[in-house]
This record gives structure tokens, C-alpha cells and sequence, in this order.
């Protein structure tokens, strides 16, 4: 390995390392269980906002792996970074599909259009990341984005969404305290004796629900009609056919008419990916680290963000609601399994790009009982703003003009969106123009994540008295060599198929 590499010692199948076929398969599936929380949470998410049909939300989950194993492939190919990781949908987009879903519903349109208009707006929108990415521009914004911005960007992904959790509950909350109280000890208890509860406490923890449903239902405890009721589930799953490509017909919904909603949730849209970027940078670099692997060079991450926009692009065309951002989930398994092979994660997207086809996937899928999917996002959405507020470790929490940046940005990303929300813009009276600019305030003003990444970014960079350092920015800096990334590949091909490196745990 090259000497640029971070020696941890812990990687049995390095990055250019070929498992047996078998094993890969295996190993590749076990890649996307631990990310299979996410990829089914947030098609209920936009599901749910948009009151989509049970049928109809099965073949949107069915869409959303689909995508995941087409992106992922184009983040493994000449045009992406190459590195492990797995591509998949993201909370970021959540705020600004919220804001669309509410100015169609205003229009008295249906979830048809909906969909329509978050796929225009993300489509739009992904030719952002694509300019930034494969240009190389993303290198010079990145100079002005410090920790005191990320921080309270991406903690903005979980916090903004805080009225979905208890008011979903609270349809059953038998079965959605079993489930919470589940992913608790599943994931803070058992998690540190068991490695099958260290990688999936998400998953077991919607089985738990799932089953506690299904008692419940089964024994009469649960009433036709209550939201955890699966009588209705089982009948889905049995009309579902067996096998389906509908999940890979491009505009399955209709195609998007262009109006004042696209510009605007558009414009919106581009906070969700601010937000996706500057995770995803910091993603790269864990998951380098994570690999024993060498930094990533700034030509790598760009092509990783270029990807990433092409992957937003692809979502957009088959209509998943969202779009796609490299899975953290999928960066953290790589130290619990100890495998960071590239043809592990192009085997598990092809795994994903396979099971779409049986139609009964996705029903099964879409049977997951609404208490249990708000117990998850009270654990999930919370994790993620934890996740956001632990950037703030690079920065000098002593200096007061940091403490004032964050905790204005943190408190106008929650209050502007409460206020225009109630009291929303509306200049169509002052003619078509204003009316489309009103649009477009009315959408960045009600994105909680937007107010947020606007005001801290402007302020850090504008506000003097505090150094590179105490900004958090020397984060980034790190050397990177293309020498050492050659050195490492060279090494890595000398390697047979079936080989594993003997490390010492």
C-alpha cells in the first residue's frame, strides 16, 4: 500500500481486491441491507406527502433501488470517483419536495403532477452539481463552505422534518413504541455484542414493528381502517404480478409540464443539493480513510459530484421524488466488514438493478405499516442532525462570532419556514413576473435547510475575527497525489481472485 495510504490495518478485501463471484454476490446484498433503511424510508416520505396509492408507492420503492443500482454503477465507472461506495436517495431533497408538493396541492393538482414537478425541479436542478462537478469549479466553492456551514445545513435535513415523526406515531402508538424502543436497544445495546444487530438495528428493528403489526392484526387487537392494520398489505402483495419492468419506464407518471412551479421549486431544489455536496465531500474522505485507501485528489471528487449529478439526473427521469447521494450508512460498513472491494459494491448494484423485477418486492415493501415508518423517523432524522452538529468538532466552539453564525443560521432555518408558511408570499396580482419571483422566495423561504445554508455561508465569509483554523476550513485542505493514488492501484492488481490480505484484528 502506499506510504500516502492511512495504515488501520483492519481492510481484508482493499478496494481493487476480486472476491469469488459467490462471495461477492453475498457480500455485495449485505452492502445494501445496511442502507435499506434509508432507501425504503424515503419513498414513504415522498409517498406520504404526495398520498400516493399503495400500489402506487410499491412501484415507487421498486423505482428507488432501481435507480440506486444504476447510479451506483455510474459512481463505479470511468465518469464517477471510483471509490466503494454506494449511491442511493437522500434526506436533502426532502425539504425542498415538501415545498413543491405544497404549491401543487394550492393549484387543487394531484400526486401525479406532484411527482411530475419534483422530477422537473430535481432535473433542473441536478445540471447544477453536473456543471460543478465535472468542471472543477466545485474546488473553489468549496473554499468558501467551512463546518460552520455545513454543520447546520445538514443538521437542518433531520431537524426540518420534525412534525412528521409523533403525528405518525400517534396512529398506533402500541406498535410504534415497540419499534422505537426496538431500534434503541437494537442499535445502542445489542449492537456492541452482536455483529448481525452492529449491522442492521434498522432493519431488524422494522421487522420488529412489522411482526408486532402483524400479531396485531391477526389477533384482532388492530381495527380494519387503523393505520397499522396490514389486512389491506396482504391483499397488495397478492394482486402485485410476479414479475414487472414497469419500475423502468422513464416519466411511468407523465411527463412534467415546465411552468412557474418548475423554476421555482428548481431554484429550491438547489439547497437540497448544497446540503448533498458538501456531505458527499466529506463522505470521500471517510470513506478513502475507512478503505485504507489514499486521499481522494480533487479531480476524484469531482468526478464524484459530477457523478452524483448525472445519478440525480437518472432519478429524475424515472421518477423516484428524489435524487441520489453517496450513502454514509455504506462508508461505516466498510470498517464493521472489513471489505472495501469495488467489485463487492458493483455486485450488489446489480443485485438492486435485478430485484425490482419481481413485482411482489415492492408490495411487500410498501405493506411497512405507517406507525412503524414515524418511529424510524424520529430515530433517523435525529441521527442525521446529530450527524450535522458533529461537524462543528473542526471549528473553535470558544470564538463567540462562530456561536453567533451558527445559532442564527440554526434558528432562522426553523423560524423563516414557520412563518411563511403560515403567511405565504403572493404576488400574482402584480403581474406574471412577481408572481413567478414570489414563487421562487416562497420555495427558498420555506426550506428550512435553504434559510440555513444561505445565512451561514454569507456571514462566515463575510463576518472577519476567526482564522482558517478556527473556521474549521484546514478540514479540507489535505494533500492529495495522483502518485499515490497509481502506486496503490498498481499494488492493488497484483492481487488473485479469491485473495484476501491477512491483517490482524
Amino acid at each position: 500500500m502506499s506510504d500516502n495510504a492511512q495504515h488501520s490495518g483492519w481492510v481484508i478485501y482493499p478496494i481493487g481486491s476480486k472476491p469469488k463471484m459467490g462471495l461477492a454476490i453475498l457480500l455485495g446484498l449485505q452492502q445494501y441491507l445496511t442502507m435499506f433503511g434509508a432507501t425504503v424510508l424515503i419513498p414513504f416520505i415522498v409517498g406520504g406527502a404526495m398520498e400516493m396509492p399503495q400500489e402506487e408507492l410499491a412501484l415507487l420503492i421498486s423505482t428507488m433501488f432501481f435507480c440506486s443500482g444504476i447510479t451506483t454503477l455510474i459512481q463505479q465507472s470511468s465518469a464517477g470517483n471510483r471509490l466503494p461506495i454506494i449511491q442511493g436517495g437522500t434526506f436533502s431533497f426532502l425539504g425542498p419536495m415538501f415545498a413543491i408538493v405544497g404549491m401543487v396541492a394550492a393549484e387543487g393538482m394531484g400526486w401525479q403532477v406532484m411527482i411530475q414537478q419534483v422530477s422537473a425541479a430535481v432535473m433542473f436542478a441536478s445540471l447544477f452539481e453536473i456543471i460543478l462537478g465535472y468542471t472543477g469549479l466545485m474546488g473553489q466553492v468549496k473554499k468558501a463552505i467551512s463546518p460552520l456551514a455545513i454543520a447546520p445545513t445538514i443538521a437542518m435535513i433531520g431537524l426540518a422534518l420534525y412534525g412528521i415523526g409523533a403525528p405518525w406515531m400517534a396512529s398506533n402508538w402500541t406498535v410504534s413504541i415497540i419499534t422505537i424502543v426496538a431500534l434503541i436497544v437494537y442499535s445502542q445495546v445489542l449492537s456492541h455484542r452482536s455483529k448481525a444487530f452492529m449491522l442492521f438495528p434498522v432493519l431488524l428493528a422494522i421487522i420488529t414493528g412489522w411482526v408486532a403489526a402483524l400479531i396485531g392484526t391477526l389477533a384482532g387487537w388492530i381495527p380494519e381502517g387503523n393505520a397499522a392494520n396490514l389486512n389491506s398489505g396482504v391483499a397488495l402483495i397478492q394482486a402485485a404480478p410476479w414479475f414487472t419492468l414497469r419500475h423502468a419506464v422513464p416519466f411511468k407518471w407523465g411527463f412534467p409540464e415546465f411552468n412557474a412551479i418548475t423554476l421555482a421549486g428548481s431554484l429550491g431544489m438547489l439547497a437540497g443539493y448544497l446540503g448533498s455536496m458538501v456531505e458527499s465531500i466529506g463522505d470521500y474522505y471517510a470513506c478513502a480513510r475507512m478503505a485504507e485507501a489514499p486521499v481522494p485528489t480533487p479531480k476524484m471528487i469531482s468526478r464524484g459530484l459530477g457523478a452524483e449529478g448525472l445519478g440525480c439526473l437518472v432519478a429524475s427521469i424515472f421518477q423516484t421524488g428524489n435524487g441520489t447521494t453517496s450513502y454514509s450508512e455504506n462508508i461505516g460498513s466498510i470498517g464493521l466488514t472489513h471489505v472495501a472491494s469495488r467489485r463487492v459494491v458493483r455486485t450488489g448494484a446489480v443485485i438492486m438493478l435485478i430485484l425490482p423485477a419481481f413485482g411482489k418486492f415492492g408490495a411487500t415493501l410498501a405493506t411497512l405499516p405507517q406507525p412503524v415508518v414515524g418511529a424510524m423517523f424520529v430515530g433517523m432524522f435525529g441521527l442525521i442532525a446529530a450527524v450535522g452538529i458533529s461537524n462543528l468538532q473542526f471549528t473553535n466552539l470558544n470564538n463567540s462570532r462562530n456561536l453567533f453564525i451558527v445559532g442564527i443560521a440554526f434558528f432562522a432555518g426553523l423560524s423563516f419556514p414557520a412563518h411563511f408558511n403560515a403567511a405565504p408570499i403572493d404576488w400574482s396580482a402584480a403581474g406574471q413576473f412577481a408572481g413567478v419571483l414570489g414563487s421562487i422566495l416562497q420555495t427558498i423561504l420555506t426550506t428550512g435547510m435553504a434559510v440555513t445554508a444561505i445565512i451561514a455561508i454569507v456571514l462566515d465569509n463575510v463576518i472577519g475575527g476567526a482564522t482558517k483554523a478556527e473556521r474549521g476550513l484546514e478540514y479540507w485542505d489535505t494533500e492529495a497525489s495522483d502518485e499515490a493514488w497509481e502506486k496503490a492501484e498498481a499494488e492493488w492488481a497484483k492481487m488473485a481472485v479469491g485473495e484476501e490480505r491477512k491483517v490482524d484484528f
